[in-house]
């Protein structure tokens, strides 16, 4: 994967413009891929994991980055180990979760990348409200569904177009 510092110095024009946005650095790593990069697959949810944990099942979104807007609630996880390892199964790159996870011990084993505000103990509400295939707007950024998403160390890009570092 590149590094999104060289996706930010190559593509400097497009940060200016705003085509290219990072998020406001909130989020912690989880899982062993730490680095990952793929198109968004958003959701929209407020402490319920049924939207999240229907999508991780599928099958049909290998390579893509499921993006969860939780309204940054610290309340309670929206996804665990149980989670962390139906994505690695089902081929999902990485997950950001504006929002928590538990199980960190068992999301730390599967190769899957996580990013989410923190953790919390309590699991989610099992209703199943929440909308899928939505814009999302949090950590200064609003994010599309089909947008492309980097995350690596040094922090979360977000484009409409899937750039590399010899775009100008």
């Amino acid at each position: 994967m590149v590094a999104t510092t060289d996706i930010c110095d190559a593509n400097s024009t497009l940060l200016t413009t705003g085509e290219l946005k990072v998020l406001y650095p909130l989020f912690k790593p989880y899982g062993k891929r730490q680095t990952f990069n793929g198109q968004v697959i958003a959701v929209r949810v407020f402490e319920d994991n049924v939207i999240v944990r229907t999508l991780l099942e599928s099958t049909e979104h290998q390579g893509k980055v499921l993006v969860v807007d939780g309204g940054g609630s610290m309340r309670c996880a929206l996804m665990g180990g149980n989670l962390g390892q139906i994505a690695q199964t089902n081929g999902w790159v990485g997950i950001v979760v504006n929002g928590c996870v538990r199980d960190v011990d068992e999301i730390n084993e599967c190769d899957i990348g996580v990013w989410a505000l923190g953790t919390s103990p309590v699991k989610s509400k099992k209703v199943g409200v929440g909308e899928k295939n939505v814009s999302v707007y949090f950590g200064g950024c609003l994010i599309h569904h089909g947008d492309w998403l980097w995350a690596d160390h040094d922090g979360i890009l977000v484009s409409k177009h899937q750039l590399s570092c010899t775009s100008s």
